[in-house]
């Protein structure tokens, strides 16, 4: 079984700080650094909460309340995470925007979808299947606390660099959008042929 740094890697790659700055570049140009960083702390707050109770329920919630296995969920959230991809791909930063909506609440908007997805859900489930519950929620609260800390920071030196160089940041995210969406696109495959697999091996 891998170790509590391996999945913690897992964990970090799917809740990918620096991908998270692309979807929330409209964002980081409109609020202010203070509003921004209180508004990032409510959101990852609140997709700790979701991490933890799918780390510790997991296949319980999947089986009890939804009365479905879990490589169903890898099948649809991978179809889900394709169609995000593709949008991303050709529409850019503004096809989150369209995701999240002319929200209120904009730490609820940014907790989901941006940092609850089904990439980052399933890889809650896989490390509460490795680890015991103590171990599983460090783990997840670690690689959260670790995410909005990243951003916040790039947020910081977006605002310190866009007044002199606005060019350039255009390019970083024209440049980083395109290397998302493969990424993206990528995971959500694999996702989808996970889910296959345990199907498959049912027949």
């Amino acid at each position: 079984m891998p170790g509590p740094l391996l999945s913690a890697a897992l964990f970090v790659t799917l809740l990918n700080p620096f991908m998270i700055v692309i979807y929330l570049v409209d964002v980081i140009h409109k609020v202010d650094s203070e509003r921004f960083r209180q508004v990032l702390t409510r959101a990852g707050g609140i997709a700790g909460a979701v991490f933890c109770a799918f780390a510790l329920l997991g296949d319980a919630i999947f089986s009890t309340v939804v009365q479905a296995e879990f490589a169903s969920f890898q099948i649809f959230g991978g179809i889900v995470f394709l169609l995000i991809g593709l949008q991303f791909l050709f529409r850019g930063p503004a096809a989150i925007e369209m995701l999240r909506g002319d929200a209120k609440e904009l730490a609820g908007a940014i907790a989901m979808p941006v940092l609850i997805g089904p990439g980052t859900v399933s890889a809650s489930v896989v490390v509460g299947q490795r680890h015991n519950g103590f171990v599983a929620c460090a783990i997840v609260l670690l690689g959260v606390t670790l995410c909005v800390s990243t951003i916040v920071l790039l947020k910081a030196a977006h605002d310190y660099v866009r007044p002199r160089n606005e060019a350039l940041i255009q390019r970083y995210i024209d440049v980083a959008g395109r290397i998302t969406a493969l990424y993206v696109g990528t995971v959500s495959i694999e996702m989808i042929m996970q889910g296959a697999l345990v199907w498959a091996r049912k027949f």
